[in-house]
């Protein structure tokens, strides 16, 4: 680990305990050296209050607008503003969902502005803000009409299935990664990831890991219920009991995958698609029975008087040339149709990207993979807590 990786994770360290949860940002470990330094760089801009659509202090329309560090391509920006003569102020003020919300609970409990026209939150929080506490309006499509570039797979989540209230901004996979050095063999299942002697880890993120043992055990994570996740609960306790699986991290995995400290982990296929290109002998698999589609999906909060200005900033980014910019920079999957052609046509290392199932993932592939479903409140307490009490995450 460089001095610098070391600082990255000291203060991701530092803002998981601040956020009180031991879970880890999908995005703090992508390794790039603008990750703390964007914080650092948005400066007085995070307190830009919303106004009207019309001016922002006479110096035309703005829009303001919260995401994950180090989750734009630098030039966006820039290409934003001259596209659409729309002034962006653009925070890198999320690092974590819990913590997020509960920075923006007070004032939206209240019908107060929060300083930001969208933010960029997970699946799961997306159902809490969506039809739980309800503090997000709905997205404009006449100003959103590259809406109809969305990809197939994500039109209909069961959080939001018309995507009336929320539009992906990036998408992922999860799965199992392993260091085949370590295991001595392909795996494809997940009862062959619990065979495996060396050292494994699941993810803290309790929907990742119970939505694969669901999966393999029947049930279906899309429509989850307690009842149904039973067996699911049953097999990882066993597996953590008898030492199949050695504990849970978030992206820890990614250095300990490289170095050959841990044989196998569930993982997101947007750090393995880092490290796989510098360690071939890492590789990333959807068990034969299932894995999980996640994304960050972008809504516009209750308070915000300018979601026309909002749904412009999302339609511009689901143009796919913009878009492949993002996949480019990003390394995630594009929730956009058209952009491998883009990718394409930019040449290099871009071009390259078309051909990683990780970035840009095949129809068979996408076809075994499932996203989580709503829970309501009662029951995402039920299934917190009995993945706590299985995990020692709580």
């Amino acid at each position: 680990m460089t001095d610098r990786q070391a600082m990255i994770r000291t203060e991701a360290l530092r803002l998981a305990r601040m956020a009180g949860t031991p879970r880890w940002s999908r995005r703090q470990f992508l390794g790039r050296s603008a990750a703390l330094l964007g914080v650092a760089a948005v400066g007085p801009a995070i307190l830009a209050a919303c106004g009207s659509d019309e001016s922002s202090g006479g110096s035309g329309k703005s829009v303001t607008v919260s995401n994950w560090v180090d989750y734009m391509a630098p030039k966006s920006p820039k290409a934003f503003t001259d596209g659409t003569g729309i002034e962006l102020k653009y925070k890198e003020d999320i690092n974590d969902n819990n913590e997020y919300f509960a920075k923006v609970k007070p004032n939206l409990s209240k019908g107060e502005s929060i300083g930001t026209d969208a933010f960029v939150l997970t699946d799961w929080m997306a159902n809490r803000m969506i039809n739980q506490v309800k503090w997000v309006q709905q997205l404009d499509d006449a100003k959103f009409p590259n809406k109809a570039n969305m990809r197939v797979t994500l039109q209909k989540p069961p959080f939001d299935p018309t995507r009336a209230y929320s539009a992906p901004w990036q998408s992922g996979l999860t799965g199992i990664a392993y260091n085949i050095k370590e295991t001595g063999k392909e795996i494809r299942t997940l009862d062959e990831f619990l065979a495996i002697e060396g050292s494994t880890t699941v993810l803290a993120e309790m929907r990742d890991t119970v939505g694969i043992f669901m999966l393999a055990t029947g049930a279906d994570p899309s429509v989850p219920t307690h009842a149904d996740s039973l067996p699911a609960f049953d097999k990882l306790q066993k597996a953590i009991d008898d030492g199949s699986i050695g504990g849970t991290n978030g992206n820890e995995y990614v250095n300990d995958l490289a170095s050959g400290n841990l044989a196998a982990a569930f993982a997101w296929s947007g750090d393995v698609a880092q490290i796989s290109r510098d360690n071939a002998d890492v590789r990333f698999m959807i068990p034969e029975s299932g894995g999980m589609l996640w994304s960050d999906n972008l809504m516009i909060p209750s308070t915000s008087e300018k979601p026309g200005l909002a749904s412009e900033f999302i339609n511009f980014f689901y143009d796919p040339v913009n878009a492949a910019v993002l996949t480019n920079y990003i390394q995630y999957i594009a929730p956009v149709d058209g952009v491998e052609d883009e990718l394409i046509k930019m040449g290099g290392s871009a071009a390259k990207l078309v051909d990683d199932p990780l970035v840009v993932p095949t129809a068979e592939l996408l076809a075994n993979v499932k996203i989580f479903g709503g829970l309501d409140e009662e029951e995402e307490v039920q299934f917190d807590e009995h993945f706590a009490n299985i995990t020692g995450t709580g």
